[in-house]
């Protein structure tokens, strides 16, 4: 693989659905898988299989259905855990066990109650189990940005000469910084990878809304892999979200000189399906691909963006497979954006006919936050309707 070929491990399916209200039945994820397969991921990582008959089920069947990538299967470092996924990937035409276990001290002491030792056995022999059953692991020290430096180099050390072929450096608790995730990486590619045939990931959390900045860090340190999910969905405030990851990648291509599979003009619809799977949109200022991330109200942007596109977007909203940007009338609208609503109605104004008709939007603005077409054409009548009334009266008084 090529040395800027960056690996996008998708793991809607997975930590995504562990969010609340993300739960997801067979054959949702069966559909979501399909998408992510045309969307260009190079891994699914599809569920946990020893979690419940019904995560089994879902890796078996996604397995099933993609066979143009890579799909993976969470475990802990267990014997039952590993044989489960890898008795749910029997059918996989490229499976990946990916197990982990917590390296932070935290860890160890209160939920693992292991001690440092136990765990490097643990790692030895469930990677090696893993192996056994197939080509491609990966090993996650959970927690490792919270982690002794020293001792998680010992362990992603053992994972590798126990058959690891990818070392995953997750920020599960959204914690680290980029400048120290970016230092991390390299400590883990100077004292562990060095010089064999091992691809670095990341898996970071989004609990202080660093986990794009994060994993972006990571590249540039020598990190090859980023795992990630549609709409940034995940545990507690979410995972790094794929679409941000991948179109600053394609937008600052002149800084990020890496690339990915992706199909980025596939972007919107997976973002729509998933919507429509889980049952709840993204925010509507969501980058990428939330209902505002093309959309101009103020008065001096949309002159701009109908002079030209570029002057305030950065990508065009057909490159993520959105069919074009959306001019919201509102109150900080301007002439330029009202002359051309109505030039797509059907009506030339004259410039005495837009200062008119401009007066009377801007004081129906006021009063309504989102103005309609009728109610543009119900303002074009109006100035007849007065001239009409005036009239009357005059005749009136004859």
């Amino acid at each position: 693989m090529p040395q800027n070929r960056v690996t996008i491990f998708d793991t809607t399916l997975r930590d995504g659905e562990q969010s609340p209200g993300c739960s997801m039945n067979l054959d949702e994820k069966v559909r979501m898988a399909a998408k992510l397969q045309e969307l260009g991921v190079d891994v699914i990582e599809a569920g946990f299989p020893i979690a419940s008959e019904g995560d089994f089920a879902s890796v078996k069947a996604v397995a099933a259905q993609c066979r143009e990538l890579t799909v993976a299967a969470l475990c802990r470092t267990a014997e039952q855990d590993v044989k489960r996924a890898a008795d749910a990937l029997a059918g996989a035409a490229r499976p990946r066990i990916h197990t982990f276990v917590a390296t932070s001290d935290i860890h160890l002491e209160h939920k693992l109650r292991k001690t440092r030792s136990e765990v490097i056995e643990m790692t030895r022999a469930s990677v090696r189990q893993a192996r056994n059953s197939a080509e491609e692991v990966e090993f996650s020290a959970e927690d490792a940005t919270r982690s002794d430096i020293d001792y998680l180099c010992e362990v992603l050390d053992v994972a590798v000469d126990a058959g690891a072929s990818v070392l995953n450096v997750p920020d599960t608790v959204g914690y680290t910084t980029p400048q120290e995730l970016a230092w991390l990486v390299e400590q883990v590619r100077d004292r562990v990878v060095r010089d064999r045939d091992v691809i670095i990931s990341v898996h970071c959390h989004n609990d202080l809304g660093l986990a794009v900045a994060n994993s972006l860090a990571a590249l540039e340190a020598g990190a090859r892999q980023i795992e990630c999910t549609i709409n940034g969905i995940g545990e507690r405030a979410g995972n790094a979200s794929l679409e941000e990851i991948v179109m600053a990648l394609h937008v600052r291509a002149d800084r990020l000189p890496f690339r990915t599979g992706i199909v980025t003009t596939e972007l919107y619809p997976a973002s729509q399906l998933l919507c429509d799977i889980v049952g709840f949109d993204v925010q509507p200022n969501k980058a990428i691909v939330g209902r505002n991330a093309f959309a101009h109200e103020a008065g001096i942007h949309q002159h701009g963006v109908i002079n030209n596109p570029l002057c305030y977007e950065i990508m065009t909203p057909e490159s993520v497979g959105v069919t074009a940007n959306s001019l919201v009338l509102g109150k900080h609208s301007g002439r330029h954006a009202l002359s051309l609503r109505y030039m797509e109605l059907g009506y030339s104004l004259t410039p005495r006919e837009l200062d008119a008709a401009y007066t009377g939007f801007t004081t129906l603005a006021d009063r309504k936050k989102r103005i309609y077409d009728q109610d543009l054409l119900s303002l074009l009548s109006a100035p007849e309707k007065a001239r009409g009334q005036e009239k009357s009266m005059i005749g009136a008084a004859a």
